[in-house]
């Protein structure tokens, strides 16, 4: 492994095991409740239905089939809690990629070595994508494990197919931050830009199916590709995940060209 990625995972290390455990314990506690929803799906369809207005039902992906596997797995783990999490977290360690050691001036010591601009970013992109895959592979283990302990029946190809999904949304999320931040060096900034980013294009996916002005608006979202294609239900998404990993690809090259050609003051 390169010396820059294993020294950009150290700087993640504390960060990725936090968020991880945050991760896994969020899955756990909701993947819990599942066998009382089961017990009584009439009583729980219903007052899922009943406690969120409609607008709100459709940011959660409906709440209709709540209490079957794949509609519990889709509301409470794929639709809206976790990805908002692990999209926090990828947010964060992209931030912390450049835009992160050029506010605290250690990036300088950095550039100081012979060390070409363009490598440091493709690194510290390499060190991103591997910190949230390790987080994406624990959680997919506690869901799949913990999923068959309750008895959600559903297969774990469909786990890993939307999981996947899942991972390439947040890599999306994490190198627009990297990317905003190597153009920058300013870590608010990218941190607004890929939250705010990631906010909207929810709230557009989510009210397109109802709203006809942002029918067209879907297709800007990353969540469109990440949800649309309903993959607990029709697995793999190839297209829409090729769309997700060029999008990633394009970020992290403008990353590298734009901090390339940027003074950074030292």
């Amino acid at each position: 492994m390169p010396v820059l990625v294993r020294k950009a995972l150290r700087e993640y290390q504390r960060a990725i095991i936090g968020w991880t455990v945050g991760i896994c314990a969020f899955a756990g506690l909701y993947i819990s409740f599942f066998p009382q929803m089961v017990a009584n799906p009439d009583f729980y369809n219903q007052a899922a239905l009943a406690k969120y207005p409609d607008g709100v039902r459709k940011l959660m992906g409906g709440l209709e089939n709540i209490s079957t596997g794949v509609g519990f797995l889709q509301a409470v783990v794929y639709q809206l809690f976790i990805p908002l999490l692990f999209t926090m977290c990828a947010v964060i360690l992209g931030t912390k990629a450049i835009a992160g050691p050029e506010e605290s001036r250690t990036l300088e010591l950095t550039l100081t070595l012979p060390v070409d601009r363009k490598r440091l970013v493709l690194e510290r992109f390499a060190a991103l994508a591997a910190g949230l895959l390790a987080v994406a592979v624990l959680s997919l283990a506690v869901i799949a494990v913990l999923g068959s302990l309750v008895d959600l029946n559903v297969p774990f190809g469909r786990i890993l197919a939307a999981h996947t999904g899942l991972y390439l949304l947040v890599l999306f999320f994490g190198t627009l931050s990297l990317a905003v931040g190597a153009a920058t060096g300013r870590r608010a900034l990218a941190m607004a830009v890929a939250g705010a980013y990631a906010v909207a294009g929810y709230v557009v996916q989510a009210l397109a199916g109802d709203v006809e002005a942002m029918k067209w608006l879907s297709h800007l979202s990353p969540f469109h590709y990440y949800m649309e294609g309903s993959p607990l239900v029709n697995g793999f998404q190839v297209g829409d995940y090729l769309v997700l990993l060029a999008a990633v690809a394009v970020l992290a090259m403008t990353a590298v060209l734009s901090f390339d050609r940027r003074d950074v003051g030292v």
